[in-house]
């Protein structure tokens, strides 16, 4: 099981959307070098002021540009960082993964899979009606998350668009993802 790095992202402020860049700089331990949420504790801000001693398992925003497709698809408009994200995938099954996947990005960064990102009403902010479309239920009635997936950095490094990701699986059973 392989990716690609389609685009990276990050932002120093608490914004909802990320600026595209050429390349970012996973720091291990903490986060995206220059975005606001880099901290071995939590920074989303609604997080921090239920309890600012939380470990921080959302250091890293990845999305799967299938999803901004399906958007298009939808009438949206969507594209790398526009939803929060700080790498945005190709060719990658993001949700399908199980909590614990490493995903080796480029040649030197590791990311662990903590859990689905849990889209909120910032999303309709951004374009009303979006919300729904990345949120939904199966055909069990069980809630569908669909903006990609939250990690933490295992090991630093820089990623660049068309950087390989790799993946390498926890040793099972495996835990399905649960929202973070």
């Amino acid at each position: 099981m392989a990716g690609e790095v389609a685009a990276v992202s990050r932002s120093g402020v608490h914004a909802f959307s990320k600026a595209g860049r050429d390349a970012i700089r996973l720091l291990a331990g903490l986060g995206v070098e220059g975005d606001a949420h880099l901290g071995r504790t939590v920074q989303h801000l609604s997080r921090v002021r239920r309890d600012p001693t939380q470990p921080n398992l959302r250091q890293v925003h990845l999305l799967h540009t299938e999803l901004h497709d399906e958007l298009r698809a939808a009438g949206f408009t969507a594209g790398p960082g526009d939803l929060g994200e700080n790498i945005t995938t190709r060719g990658l099954d993001l949700l399908g993964l199980p909590t614990g996947a490493l995903l080796r990005v480029g040649p030197d960064a590791v990311v662990e899979v903590t859990g689905l990102r849990n889209p909120c009403a910032q999303i309709d902010g951004f374009q009303k009606g979006m919300l729904a479309a990345v949120v939904g239920r199966d055909a069990d009635g069980a809630v569908v998350r669909k903006a990609g997936v939250m990690g933490v950095v295992r090991a630093g490094g820089v990623v660049r668009p068309g950087d390989v990701i790799g993946v390498d699986l926890p040793l099972g059973p495996h835990r399905p993802l649960e929202r973070v």
